[in-house]
């Protein structure tokens, strides 16, 4: 069935946050509703649409950033009051305006996940979770891993409320009271939880940050996943989540807003499998999606908002009128008079810029000007992307007008298709004391507020990727970002490996504590969290994005053992954590245990992925060539089959090859690395050999390879 849906725009607000804007219920079958949205300035509100006109409810005064909303009320009537959390607050509103509850939580951190049902609320912060009851303290959970989401599930099939928290560490924790009942391994770290069914039910839906969507059901002791949807087509990830017949089938469709601004609604075929069936992209990241009926009575429309405050619907009223064979296009009154006051509108606002210009001018010149520098908000991230192993950032709340990135370590900046900014590189000398490795400009197209780059590290190289934002403001001001590049930067938390193949292990043994160990480890690893696990000893599970190799920690007080299928990831962390310990004058017992089968094992890993660059590169040195017998001859026919589909190809070929820079030499640097990592633990010296070991390389052959590293 196709879904044809038309963008309408209401209000702008203030920055959002995620699930900070709630459609009140309707008060008849037909009738719209009412949009309540929260903003970073602190303000709450609230607007109805009266013929084509968003028209205010209320609006309550500004405060402390507003990060979270639901709705609720007594069970069974309308959940029609609305909540929100302001630091480690939680307010309550009538749907006119009218505080009706001011309730303090007393958190050491700002709340940042909120579910409310009846007379129990359920708030998180970073790592912990509470639960209360008419405002009286019930059950409280710590986390080992800090919590982005709750929701919570009621069913005849349980016998209580059950919270749902979803954590960074790929982990749905199921709580029974202040203990953990079970939890639910996922795909990707979850950003989003949503009950399928809002009355009563047992199934809830999951967003990941890596873009991946999936349903399980929870029971009492453990659960069952239902389905699960990659992100195979390189979405961004999904920061909210919904579900509306928008589609008219009696079915509930999945809507899905992700932080690259597109806009997704899933339906169901006759086997109950999603489908996909229609798909729009914002120019930001929406940060709360809700299906409903808003603008026009009888014509349901799914509403977004997005990171700056922008309302927006996506209805099934046609926005078009057809003129018929002959006849002239007209406009209705309705949206003459639109028109009209956009015009006037626009006319006020350019004649208040004039007046603000002319203000800042004459302060800016008089004896007792004081400097101000404008605000603007930034939101980035700093998340591996499992597909390709790079880091992706970021969204700012006004134009930007350039970005500068400055690395301290050797990256690589990767081709985006959506980002139109042009950039240009700055010659660095990395000899030099604070020397660069890299300076690259974007300078963006005017209204430009979302800018994704995606830069790839190299293991065992680690420092300090700077960004300094320059937004379309003036006075002209910067924010700078920091992002640090680990050692193991390519590395992605897991949940099991794979214990077949060969490893290798690193032992320490010394006078250091637990919190101690956990930081250095928080150093080398990405995923990690920065809290110091409850437990006395912990687990953690990796594996390389880029290669496929495998990695387990293991570690408490006075003992770190580390397993891995690659030598080159033990000889990085030994060569690092020695430095942190120095650092601390600790001393550490080293030990190591070196499986040789392992070096064969990652080069038959890298194998596959070599063979490929280097027939690539082949393809790409001959589309020159060839495009220019094409037109000396007029045709390709004279040539053999291979060289007529590399011709065919080639836009695919230059494509792939543009996409990958420096990528081959990549390879070539990490077959090096455990080369001369292999005779390290040795006690060899094969620097000498290196010249011996791109020779052959150069003439690929796998075979040859593996006997060159095993007869040195």
């Amino acid at each position: 069935m196709e879904l044809h849906l038309n963008r309408v725009d209401y209000v702008q607000v203030g920055v959002t946050s995620q699930k900070s804007m709630r459609l009140l219920p309707a008060l008849g079958k037909k009738a719209t509703q009412k949009v309540a949205i929260a903003d970073h300035d602190g303000i709450l509100t609230c607007f109805g649409m009266k013929k084509g006109e968003a028209v205010p409810v209320f609006k309550t005064l500004p405060g402390q950033k507003i990060s979270r909303m639901d709705l609720g009320g007594a069970p069974g009537t309308p959940q029609e009051k609305i909540f929100v959390c302001s630091g480690s607050q939680v307010r309550g509103y009538t749907k006119k305006g009218k505080q009706f509850l001011t309730f303090e939580a007393n958190l050491t951190e700002s709340i940042n996940a909120m579910y409310v049902s009846g007379a129990d609320l359920f708030v998180c912060a970073s790592y912990i979770y509470n639960h209360y009851c008419d405002c009286k303290d019930q059950d409280y959970f710590l986390s080992g891993d800090k919590i982005n989401d709750i929701t919570c599930v009621s069913s005849e099939k349980l016998p209580h409320l059950t919270p749902v928290l979803a954590c960074q560490d790929r982990v749905l924790r199921v709580l029974q009271g202040s203990t953990l009942a079970y939890d639910i391994e996922v795909p990707g770290p979850p950003s989003v939880l949503e009950l399928y069914n809002k009355d009563a039910g047992e199934e809830v839906l999951y967003g990941t940050t890596d873009g991946r969507l999936g349903l399980v059901q929870i029971g009492e002791h453990s659960a069952v996943a239902k389905w699960e949807i990659d992100n195979d087509k390189k979405k961004g990830g999904i920061l909210c989540v919904d579900t509306f017949d928008i589609i008219g089938d009696g079915v509930n469709d999945v809507l899905v807003g992700r932080d690259d601004g597109t806009v997704q609604v899933y339906g169901f075929d006759s086997a109950n499998e999603p489908t996909l069936r229609f798909e729009h992209v914002l120019s930001e990241s929406v940060t709360s999606i809700q299906g409903g009926c808003v603008g026009r009575e009888s014509y349901d429309e799914i509403v977004t908002a997005t990171y700056t405050g922008w309302v927006t619907g996506l209805t099934t009223e046609s926005q078009k009128t057809e003129a018929g064979a002959g006849e002239e296009f007209r406009m209705s009154k309705e949206t003459q008079s639109k028109v009209e006051a956009l015009r006037a509108e626009l006319e006020q606002l350019q004649g208040k810029v004039l007046q603000g210009r002319e203000q800042y001018q004459q302060t800016t010149q008089s004896s007792t000007a004081v400097s101000a520098v404008p605000v603007f908000n930034i939101n980035d991230k700093f998340t591996l992307c499992q597909d390709d192993a790079s880091y992706s950032l970021l969204e700012v709340q006004t134009a930007i007008d350039n970005l500068l990135l400055q690395s301290d370590v050797p990256i690589d900046l990767l081709d985006v298709d959506k980002n139109s900014a042009v950039v240009s590189f700055s010659e660095c000398d990395p000899e030099q004391p604070n020397g660069n490795f890299l300076l690259a400009t974007y300078r963006c197209q005017a209204n430009t507020t979302r800018l994704e780059l995606k830069v790839r590290s190299i293991e065992g190289q680690y420092g300090t990727l700077q960004a300094y934002i320059t937004p379309r403001l003036q006075p002209k001001t910067c924010q700078v970002r920091q992002y640090q590049i680990k050692p193991l930067s390519l590395h992605q938390r897991t949940h099991s490996i794979d214990p077949t193949r060969p490893m290798n292990r690193l032992s320490l043994v010394g006078q250091f504590s637990f919190a101690e160990i956990h930081s250095w480890v928080v150093f080398c690893l990405p995923e990690v969290p920065d809290k110091t696990p409850a437990e006395d000893s912990i687990t953690f599970y990796f594996h390389n994005t880029f290669l496929g190799t495998q990695l387990e920690a293991t570690y408490c007080k006075g003992t770190a053992h580390f397993h891995s299928d690659n030598i080159s990831t033990i000889s990085i962390l030994s060569d690092v954590l020695s430095k942190e310990a120095t650092k601390k004058k600790i001393n550490l017992n080293i030990s190591y245990d070196i499986n040789d089968d392992s070096v064969s094992h990652t080069l038959r890993m890298i194998h596959p992925k070599l063979e490929f660059q280097l027939l690539l590169a082949k393809k790409v040195q001959l589309v020159d060539a060839l495009r220019e017998l094409q037109v000396h001859e007029g045709n390709a026919n004279f040539l053999i089959p291979e060289y007529r589909s590399i011709l065919d190809e080639s836009a695919n070929l230059l494509e792939e090859y543009k996409k990958q820079p420096a990528h081959l030499e990549r390879l070539y640097g990490m077959i090096t690395d455990l080369f001369i990592d292999k005779f390290k633990f040795k006690g060899q010296n094969v620097k000498t050999k290196v010249s011996s070991l791109l020779e052959i390389l150069d003439n690929y052959d796998l075979n040859s390879l593996l006997e060159f590293f095993q007869d040195v």
